[in-house]
């Protein structure tokens, strides 16, 4: 027979210990707590890389915005300038085209390109390769 201290102690050790793991497990289930610069992709296809690092705020079909805008035919397109989209106003006012470069600049540092953007929590992916995956991706996009 266990005494009532020690059914305490350990109904104590055990909810410390599911609310850890509990807490283990929400971190690492969220893409964001991760830290984006040591997120080297290696061999994966650049559909893969954008899904890894894009597509939990965004998609590639056209006309299906999420938390951030849809990225369908993003090079060549004003930035700000997507219908049924509520950007930034610094977004908006942004007033330059998305092209190759720009793309790697903002996926790299998204508030030196755009200061007062709505990408947070999101800080920048630091793999040039996984970046240039990510542009080719979205620039062959039907």
């Amino acid at each position: 027979m266990y005494s009532r201290r020690d059914v305490h102690a350990w109904l104590h050790h055990r909810a410390f210990l599911i609310g850890a793991l509990s807490g283990m497990a929400c971190m690492l289930a969220s893409p964001s707590a991760l830290p984006q610069a040591s997120q080297g992709m290696g061999g994966v296809s650049g559909e893969q890389a954008f899904n890894n690092a894009c597509r939990t705020c965004h998609t590639v079909k056209q006309g299906d915005n999420r938390l951030g805008p849809n990225l369908h035919k993003i090079v060549g397109r004003k930035a700000g300038s997507l219908p049924d989209y509520a950007f930034s106003s610094a977004m908006k006012e942004a007033g330059f085209v998305w092209d190759e470069e720009k793309l790697d600049r903002f996926i790299a540092k998204p508030d030196e390109v755009v200061a007062g953007n709505n990408m947070k929590p999101y800080g920048g992916l630091s793999s040039s390769d996984d970046r240039k995956k990510i542009i080719t991706f979205l620039a062959q996009q039907p």
